[in-house]
This record gives structure tokens, C-alpha cells and sequence, in this order.
């Protein structure tokens, strides 16, 4: 056979008959693993959020705290101290303007006093970038801002919130609150990790950490004891999620290794046995008139909760149910349709759907600790921030360099000897350009389907 003709495929078919083939093959798969894991390890947040985290806490700098203080309400059956929300979707009757609001799912109410709320989300904003901003950059004018928040709403008399949310999500002429309003506290979770990294800044004093440390205590004592807290607690939806991941995260502030263990044991027997279905969907979630924006909310809730609590002897992202159900089966179900959400076969949401998604934390979360570059991309692909405010109500966690640093803590490494057999050798270097065309058709084949039939990374943003 001459070498003028022999064709492409021959010489394909010619060298996959070769003693080679199984080295080249060995050598491709090694190095596609290789470019993985260099992928993974070379991770790096704080690289990636820098520049986007020290241009908004530069901002927040001249911008002093505003705690529920500021304003009232009414209709609040509190005092000035006391958080008090609306429920979101609860209207007056048009055939009884005066009398009880009824529910309309999904739509909110304009008119609801939300002034609390929105100081809250404020607080969380503005404290976890200034609290970023220090991690990031060591100066200490961020840590002294960040703390300035915290005496505002935790420490000082005449501004401090009551530790309880007696009052939230009332509804008019039905009650004065509810546990439902509990979930207006999802955007404390990123305050108090932020409220541990700043711990190392010096700029509040011992008693200042044990003063805030004893609100924390305080609010988690009546989250757990209280018939509101007990209501969201055995909430079936995102609610008890969210109760949980509020409650990991205080209690991990106020070192209660008691209740960090109770949130562990209770998303491995109730919430995903309860709300995870054998696909990896949420059907309570998608029974609701915005199953897009609830389903990513609950999977972000359920992945903080994993990120909050695992441990290397209790991995949560590696938990698995008896039937299968895990984790990684909950972002199966729902990449495909972050990836593509023209996709979703549900309807879509009756506000806000052209909204989503934007940076889920479960996408960061889920692709570090289950070594998935794909999610981590996806993440990347995404919209950093919103202003939309509804968007920023439902995305509680913001700043990820207060949540993960450049290494993963749950992936290893994998090593690779610098001796080779002559053949690897062979088929590393004389064989290269081969190898990875080879490994091209490889990844051009895995950006459309995984071994979970999770569709991966597009390039570029949807």
C-alpha cells in the first residue's frame, strides 16, 4: 500500500489494529482526566469574583445601615423591634373589600408592606460584599463597615431587630403572622457566614462576636421551639428546606453541634425522601404557579444545606437513598433546562420566568464537591447579579468567595506517575494531534449528554 493512497480512514482503521491503540486509548482517557482535574483544582472564586466583589463593597462603603427601625407599619401587631412582612400572595376579596384577603399563588401583592424585607436584603447584600471585600483584599476598611452593619441590626439598643419573627407574612384578617414568614430570614444565612469571616479582622471586640453570637442563639432558640418555627419546620416544600439550611448555618455560627447534627440526619429522612421524586424532581415545586423559579430555589436551598453540613466521614452530595434518589439525581433533573430552558415541559412561570436562571449557588456547590467541570462552566456562563428585585429575594446566596476558596475540599487529586511505559509514551507524544481529535469528538460528544442525561455546557450564556 503506498503512502499517496491511503486514505483518513484507513489510516484510522489501520492504527486502531495496531499494538498501539489500547496505549493511545489509555493515554487519551489519562489525559482527558488530567485536563479535568487540572480544571477543578485550578478553581479558583476569589480569581473569578475579585474585580466584581471590590467594585460593589467600594460602593457600599459610603453607605451607612438601615434596620427594620426605620420603618412601621400599622397593621404590624408588633413593636418597633419586630420584623413584619405580608404574605406575598394575599389579596383583598373584590366581593369583600374589608373583610379577609384571599390567595392568589403565585401573583404578588403590590400594595404589601415590604420596607422590613427590603432592609433585610439590604443588610445581606451590602454586609456579605464588604465581608467579601476583606477576605479578598485584607483591608481593613471593609471589615470596619461590615461591622458597623452588624451593631446596627444585632448589638445596638436603639437599632437592633427582636430575635424572632412573631410577625411576618401576616395576613390581613386572618393573622398576624405565620412559620411561613420564617423564610424571610434565608438572606441572615449569608450575614452569618460572613459574620465568622469577619471574626479574624479584629474590628469587633470580644464582646461584640459573643453579642452577636447570643442573637444568633436566640433566633435559632425560637426557630426550633416556637409554634411558628415548629410550623416551617414540618413545612413540605422549600419551606422546611429552608428552615433547615437557616438553622445549619446559625448553629454552625453559634457552634450547636447538636443541631447541625439534627440538620444532617433530617435532609437525609425527610426532606429528600419527602420531597425529591425518583427523577430528581420536586413535584410540590412544580405544582406551583412558578415551577421554574421554585424548583431552582429548592435545589439551591437543598445544595447550601450540603454545603453547610457536609463533612469528609459524612459526605451529604454522596448520600443516597435506598431507591437512588441523591443529590446529584436533584441536578440531573434540573441542569438540562438551566442549560436550555426552551426545554422545560412545564408551564412557565406566571412571573419572572425570563428572569432565570442567573449564578445558582447549587450549580458552584454541586461542581465542586462531585467533581463536575461541566456545572462549574455552566455557573460561569451564567448572569453574576440581578436587580431585579424579586430575583435577588429568591437567590440568597451572593457572594461565593465567603462560601468556597481556589480548592475544592471534597476532590482529590488524582496524581499521575512520571514513569511511562514506552508505549504511553509513544502514544502521548508521536500520537498527540491524534489523540486529541480524538478527545475533541469526545467532548463535543459530552457538551450534549453525561452519563445521567444531564445535557451540558453550551458556550456562552442563554
Amino acid at each position: 500500500m503506498s503512502i499517496s493512497r491511503l486514505t483518513r480512514r484507513k489510516f484510522c482503521a489501520t492504527v486502531l489494529a495496531s499494538p498501539w491503540a489500547a496505549s493511545l486509548a489509555g493515554s487519551g482517557l489519562a489525559c482527558a482526566r488530567e485536563r479535568k482535574d487540572n480544571f477543578l483544582t485550578s478553581f479558583d472564586v476569589v480569581a473569578i469574583d475579585r474585580a466584581r466583589v471590590l467594585s460593589k463593597a467600594k460602593k457600599y462603603l459610603s453607605e451607612g445601615p438601615i434596620t427594620i427601625t426605620a420603618s412601621s407599619c400599622p397593621r404590624s401587631a408588633g413593636g418597633k423591634h419586630d420584623f413584619y412582612s405580608e404574605g406575598d400572595y394575599w389579596w383583598p376579596d373584590p366581593k369583600n373589600p374589608d373583610g379577609p384577603y384571599i390567595r392568589r399563588d403565585g401573583m404578588s401583592n403590590p400594595d404589601n408592606f415590604v420596607a422590613h424585607r427590603q432592609a433585610m436584603m439590604r443588610l445581606s447584600v451590602q454586609f456579605a460584599a464588604l465581608a467579601a471585600a476583606w477576605k479578598i483584599s485584607g483591608e481593613a476598611r471593609y471589615a470596619t463597615h461590615a461591622a458597623e452593619h452588624l451593631r446596627a441590626w444585632f448589638l445596638n439598643e436603639s437599632t437592633r431587630m427582636n430575635p424572632t419573627l412573631q410577625y411576618a407574612q401576616a395576613i390581613k384578617g386572618r393573622t398576624t403572622g405565620r412559620g411561613t414568614g420564617i423564610i424571610d430570614t434565608i438572606h441572615l444565612v449569608e450575614v452569618a457566614r460572613g459574620a465568622q469571616v469577619l471574626r479574624g479582622s479584629g474590628t469587633l471586640s470580644t464582646g461584640e462576636v459573643e453579642g452577636v453570637k447570643k442573637w444568633f442563639e436566640d433566633y435559632v432558640e425560637w426557630m426550633t421551639t416556637s409554634k411558628n418555627g415548629m410550623d416551617e419546620r414540618n413545612a413540605k416544600n422549600n419551606h422546611g428546606t429552608c428552615w433547615v439550611m437557616q438553622v445549619a448555618e446559625f448553629a454552625r455560627l453559634t457552634g450547636n453541634h447538636d443541631l447541625t447534627d439534627y440538620c444532617r440526619n433530617r435532609i437525609k429522612t425527610v426532606l429528600l425522601p419527602n420531597q425529591m421524586a425518583a427523577d430528581g424532581s420536586f413535584p410540590l415545586e412544580l405544582k406551583r404557579t412558578k415551577p421554574y423559579g421554585y424548583s431552582l430555589f429548592n435545589l439551591d436551598a437543598m445544595a447550601t444545606v450540603c454545603q453547610i453540613l457536609s463533612t469528609p466521614a459524612d459526605n451529604l452530595w454522596k448520600f443516597e437513598l435506598p431507591d437512588g434518589r441523591t443529590m446529584k439525581k436533584g441536578l440531573g433533573f434540573m441542569v438540562p433546562y438551566i442549560v436550555n430552558k426552551k426545554s422545560w415541559p412545564f408551564s412557565p412561570d406566571v412571573m419572572y420566568f425570563d428572569q432565570w436562571p442567573i449564578r445558582q449557588p447549587s450549580l458552584l456547590f454541586a461542581g465542586l464537591a462531585l467533581d463536575r467541570p461541566d456545572y462549574l462552566k455552566l455557573w460561569l456562563s451564567l448572569k453574576p447579579d440581578s436587580t431585579v428585585p424579586e430575583v435577588i429575594r429568591n437567590w440568597f446566596i451572593r457572594q461565593p468567595v465567603l462560601w468556597v476558596g481556589k480548592l475544592n475540599p471534597w476532590h482529590t487529586h488524582h496524581s499521575f506517575s512520571k514513569r511511562e511505559s514506552i508505549g504511553k509514551q509513544f502514544a502521548r507524544f508521536t500520537c498527540g494531534s491524534l489523540v486529541a481529535g480524538a478527545q475533541n469528538q469526545f467532548n463535543s460528544f459530552k457538551t450534549r449528554t453525561d452519563s445521567d442525561g444531564a445535557a451540558l455546557i453550551p458556550q456562552g450564556r442563554e
